[in-house]
């Protein structure tokens, strides 16, 4: 089944230009194009709508506002000229923000956030009631307990997981323990390195440092490690 998609654009040549990128993405239909807000709240209000591609910059109320004012929001991914709102739309958990003019490589990576799992809001904190898992060393599988790291670091087909006192190197993609760990307790911050967040001593716009060791914060991934960081500060 495919998602259906809402554009909520006051520019028409924005709106034409979403619409073609989703008409040429198999898994995603355009079900409706708004001008405004008020536009968009009718459309949200008598129909399911998977995903809402949401401009910020809008006449009568903006963009961010009116998301504010839903309750229970599909998946949203926010197409704005203005890279100074993003730390405030990833404070409202959307699933994506891309900043205009952006290529149809780029709208198909904020859209796999959504159709990988087919459900809104993938990027909720997904909460883990497991507390370890076991990992394959040599000849046996091992046990790690997810309190015991302090980061991984990617290794191409393989991983280091760092605990304080030893390592591991394993047989897995940094993708696969991405998807794999507790995002409440780990974070991906860099291409190479997912932390803990329980361990990171000190940190800045980009770098952490755990265990007295400096971890780069890649361009990717700043906006919403920051922002997740926030988060969990404010408790």
């Amino acid at each position: 089944m495919k998602l259906k998609c809402l554009i909520v654009d006051d520019e028409p040549i924005a709106q034409n230009i979403v619409k073609g990128f989703i008409e040429d993405t198999p898994d995603l239909e355009v079900f409706e194009i708004c001008d405004n807000a008020m536009e968009a709240l009718k459309v949200l209000q008598e129909n399911p709508i998977d995903i809402l591609f949401l401009d910020i910059e809008m006449p009568k109320i903006s963009g961010l506002s009116f998301l504010k004012t839903l309750s229970n929001p599909p998946a949203t991914i926010i197409t704005t000229a203005y890279r100074e709102f993003a730390l405030e739309g990833y404070e409202l958990d959307v699933v994506d923000y891309l900043l205009k003019p952006f290529s149809f490589e780029r709208f198909l990576k904020a859209v796999n956030k959504v159709s990988r799992t087919n459900e809104p809001h993938v990027l909720e904190t997904k909460v883990c009631k497991k507390t370890y898992e076991y990992f394959k060393v040599d000849r046996k599988n091992i046990r790690i307990d997810y309190i015991d790291i302090i980061y991984i670091e990617g290794l191409s087909n393989y991983v280091k997981i760092h605990l304080y006192d030893k390592h591991f190197v394993v047989y897995h993609k940094l993708i696969d323990l991405q998807n794999l760990l507790p995002t409440d307790q780990f974070a991906r911050i860099h291409k190479s390195y997912i932390v803990a967040f329980d361990k990171i001593k000190a940190y800045g716009n980009d770098y952490v440092e755990v265990s007295n060791k400096q971890l780069s914060i890649g361009n990717t991934y700043k906006e919403g490690f920051l922002s997740m960081l926030s988060r969990r500060q404010k408790g």
